[in-house]
C-alpha cells in the first residue's frame, strides 16, 4: 500500500521528540545527525512526533526533492516510543498501528488483528 501511494518502500520511526515547527533541512539534519541515517535514501519516510503527541511530520525523498508531510489528529493521540534515542524501522503493518494511535513498538498490540485497521 505504501508503495503504490508514493513510492515508500522503508518507514522509519524517530522515537523520542521533535520539536514541529522544523521544517525540511531542520528534520533531514536531525535525521542525519541524531539518528546517523541518510536522509536522501529514497523511498524512506522518516516520521517525527511531538511532545503534544496529536501530531506527527513526515520526511520523504523523491530522488529530486524532499516531500514534507504534516498529520493532525482531531481526536485521540499518537502512542510514540519516547523512551529511545534511537531510529526504529517499521513494517507496513507496524505504520498502521502507529496510524491508529497505538505504539507499533509496544509488544502487546500484537493482539489487534491487523486485518480491522483499514
Amino acid at each position: 500500500m505504501l508503495e503504490d501511494a508514493a513510492g515508500i518502500r522503508r518507514v522509519v520511526l524517530a522515537c523520542g521528540t521533535v520539536d514541529l515547527r522544523k521544517g525540511i533541512d531542520g528534520l533531514a539534519t536531525i535525521i542525519g545527525d541524531k539518528y546517523g541515517q541518510n536522509p536522501f535514501e529514497k523511498g524512506t519516510l522518516f516520521l517525527f512526533c511531538g511532545k503534544r503527541s496529536d501530531r506527527c511530520k513526515g520526511l520523504l525523498w523523491m530522488g529530486t526533492e524532499f516531500l514534507l508531510l504534516y498529520k493532525r489528529f482531531e481526536a485521540g493521540r499518537l502512542s510514540w516510543p519516547r523512551n529511545t534515542r534511537e531510529a526504529a524501522d517499521l513494517t507496513e503493518e507496524q505504520y498502521k498501528y502507529l496510524m491508529m494511535g497505538l505504539n507499533p513498538l509496544d509488544p502487546k498490540i500484537k493482539d489487534v488483528d491487523p486485518k480491522n485497521i483499514y
